[in-house]
């Protein structure tokens, strides 16, 4: 009777222990380090336990209904900037998350010192949108958003919003300006 149930206890504890810690710094479709899509607001204090939260509150209506939460090392270097879907709820999960400290990378590599070259033959681009000072690169495989200033492009595709910006227009080295992930894109 007792070595089922004691070989129940040293199977348990065999998978337990062969279990992969996850990195803090991986970025994934659906996670960033312990960080996932169904995080709630109020659970970063445990996922960010040896950092600091710093949390925006917006008071009036020139602030609109964001409220952005940036996470700082305890030494003061910024890590992410999160944007909760729901302003002033705890409940709220993370709609977006902006990359600031070039440590996250994706399981492929891909992190804040990227270039455009990097990006493009790693990951297949989704969708390029041509903004007035930057371009937008979507990548849905990842959920991510990558804008890469128009400062980084030939001088004829810089001021015409018009123009169709293609991935061939872009040169390889061109750097990111912004990393974001964007849980609201499924």
């Amino acid at each position: 009777m007792y070595k089922p149930f004691l070989s129940l206890i040293i199977l348990s504890f065999l998978f337990s222990s062969c279990k992969k810690k996850q990195d803090p710094f991986e970025i994934g479709k659906q996670h960033l380090g312990l960080l996932t899509d169904s995080t709630q607001v109020k659970d970063l204090k445990d996922i960010y336990v040896n950092d600091s939260l710093v949390k925006f509150i917006g008071g009036d209506e020139f602030t609109g209904s964001q409220n952005n939460i940036e996470i700082f090392e305890k030494g003061g270097k910024k890590l992410l900037a999160l944007t909760p879907k729901q302003a002033l709820d705890s409940t709220s999960t993370i709609e977006s998350i902006q990359i600031l400290d070039p440590r996250f990378k994706t399981n492929k590599g891909i992190t804040t010192l990227s270039t455009f070259k990097d990006i493009s033959s790693t990951y297949k681009i989704s969708k390029i949108n041509n903004l007035i000072n930057s371009i937008h690169i979507i990548i849905n495989e990842l959920n991510a958003s990558f804008v890469i200033d128009k400062e980084e492009l030939p001088a004829n595709l810089r001021f015409n919003m018009d123009v169709k910006i293609e991935a061939t227009h872009i040169p390889d080295d061109a750097k990111i300006k912004y990393f974001f992930l964007n849980w609201n894109m499924h």
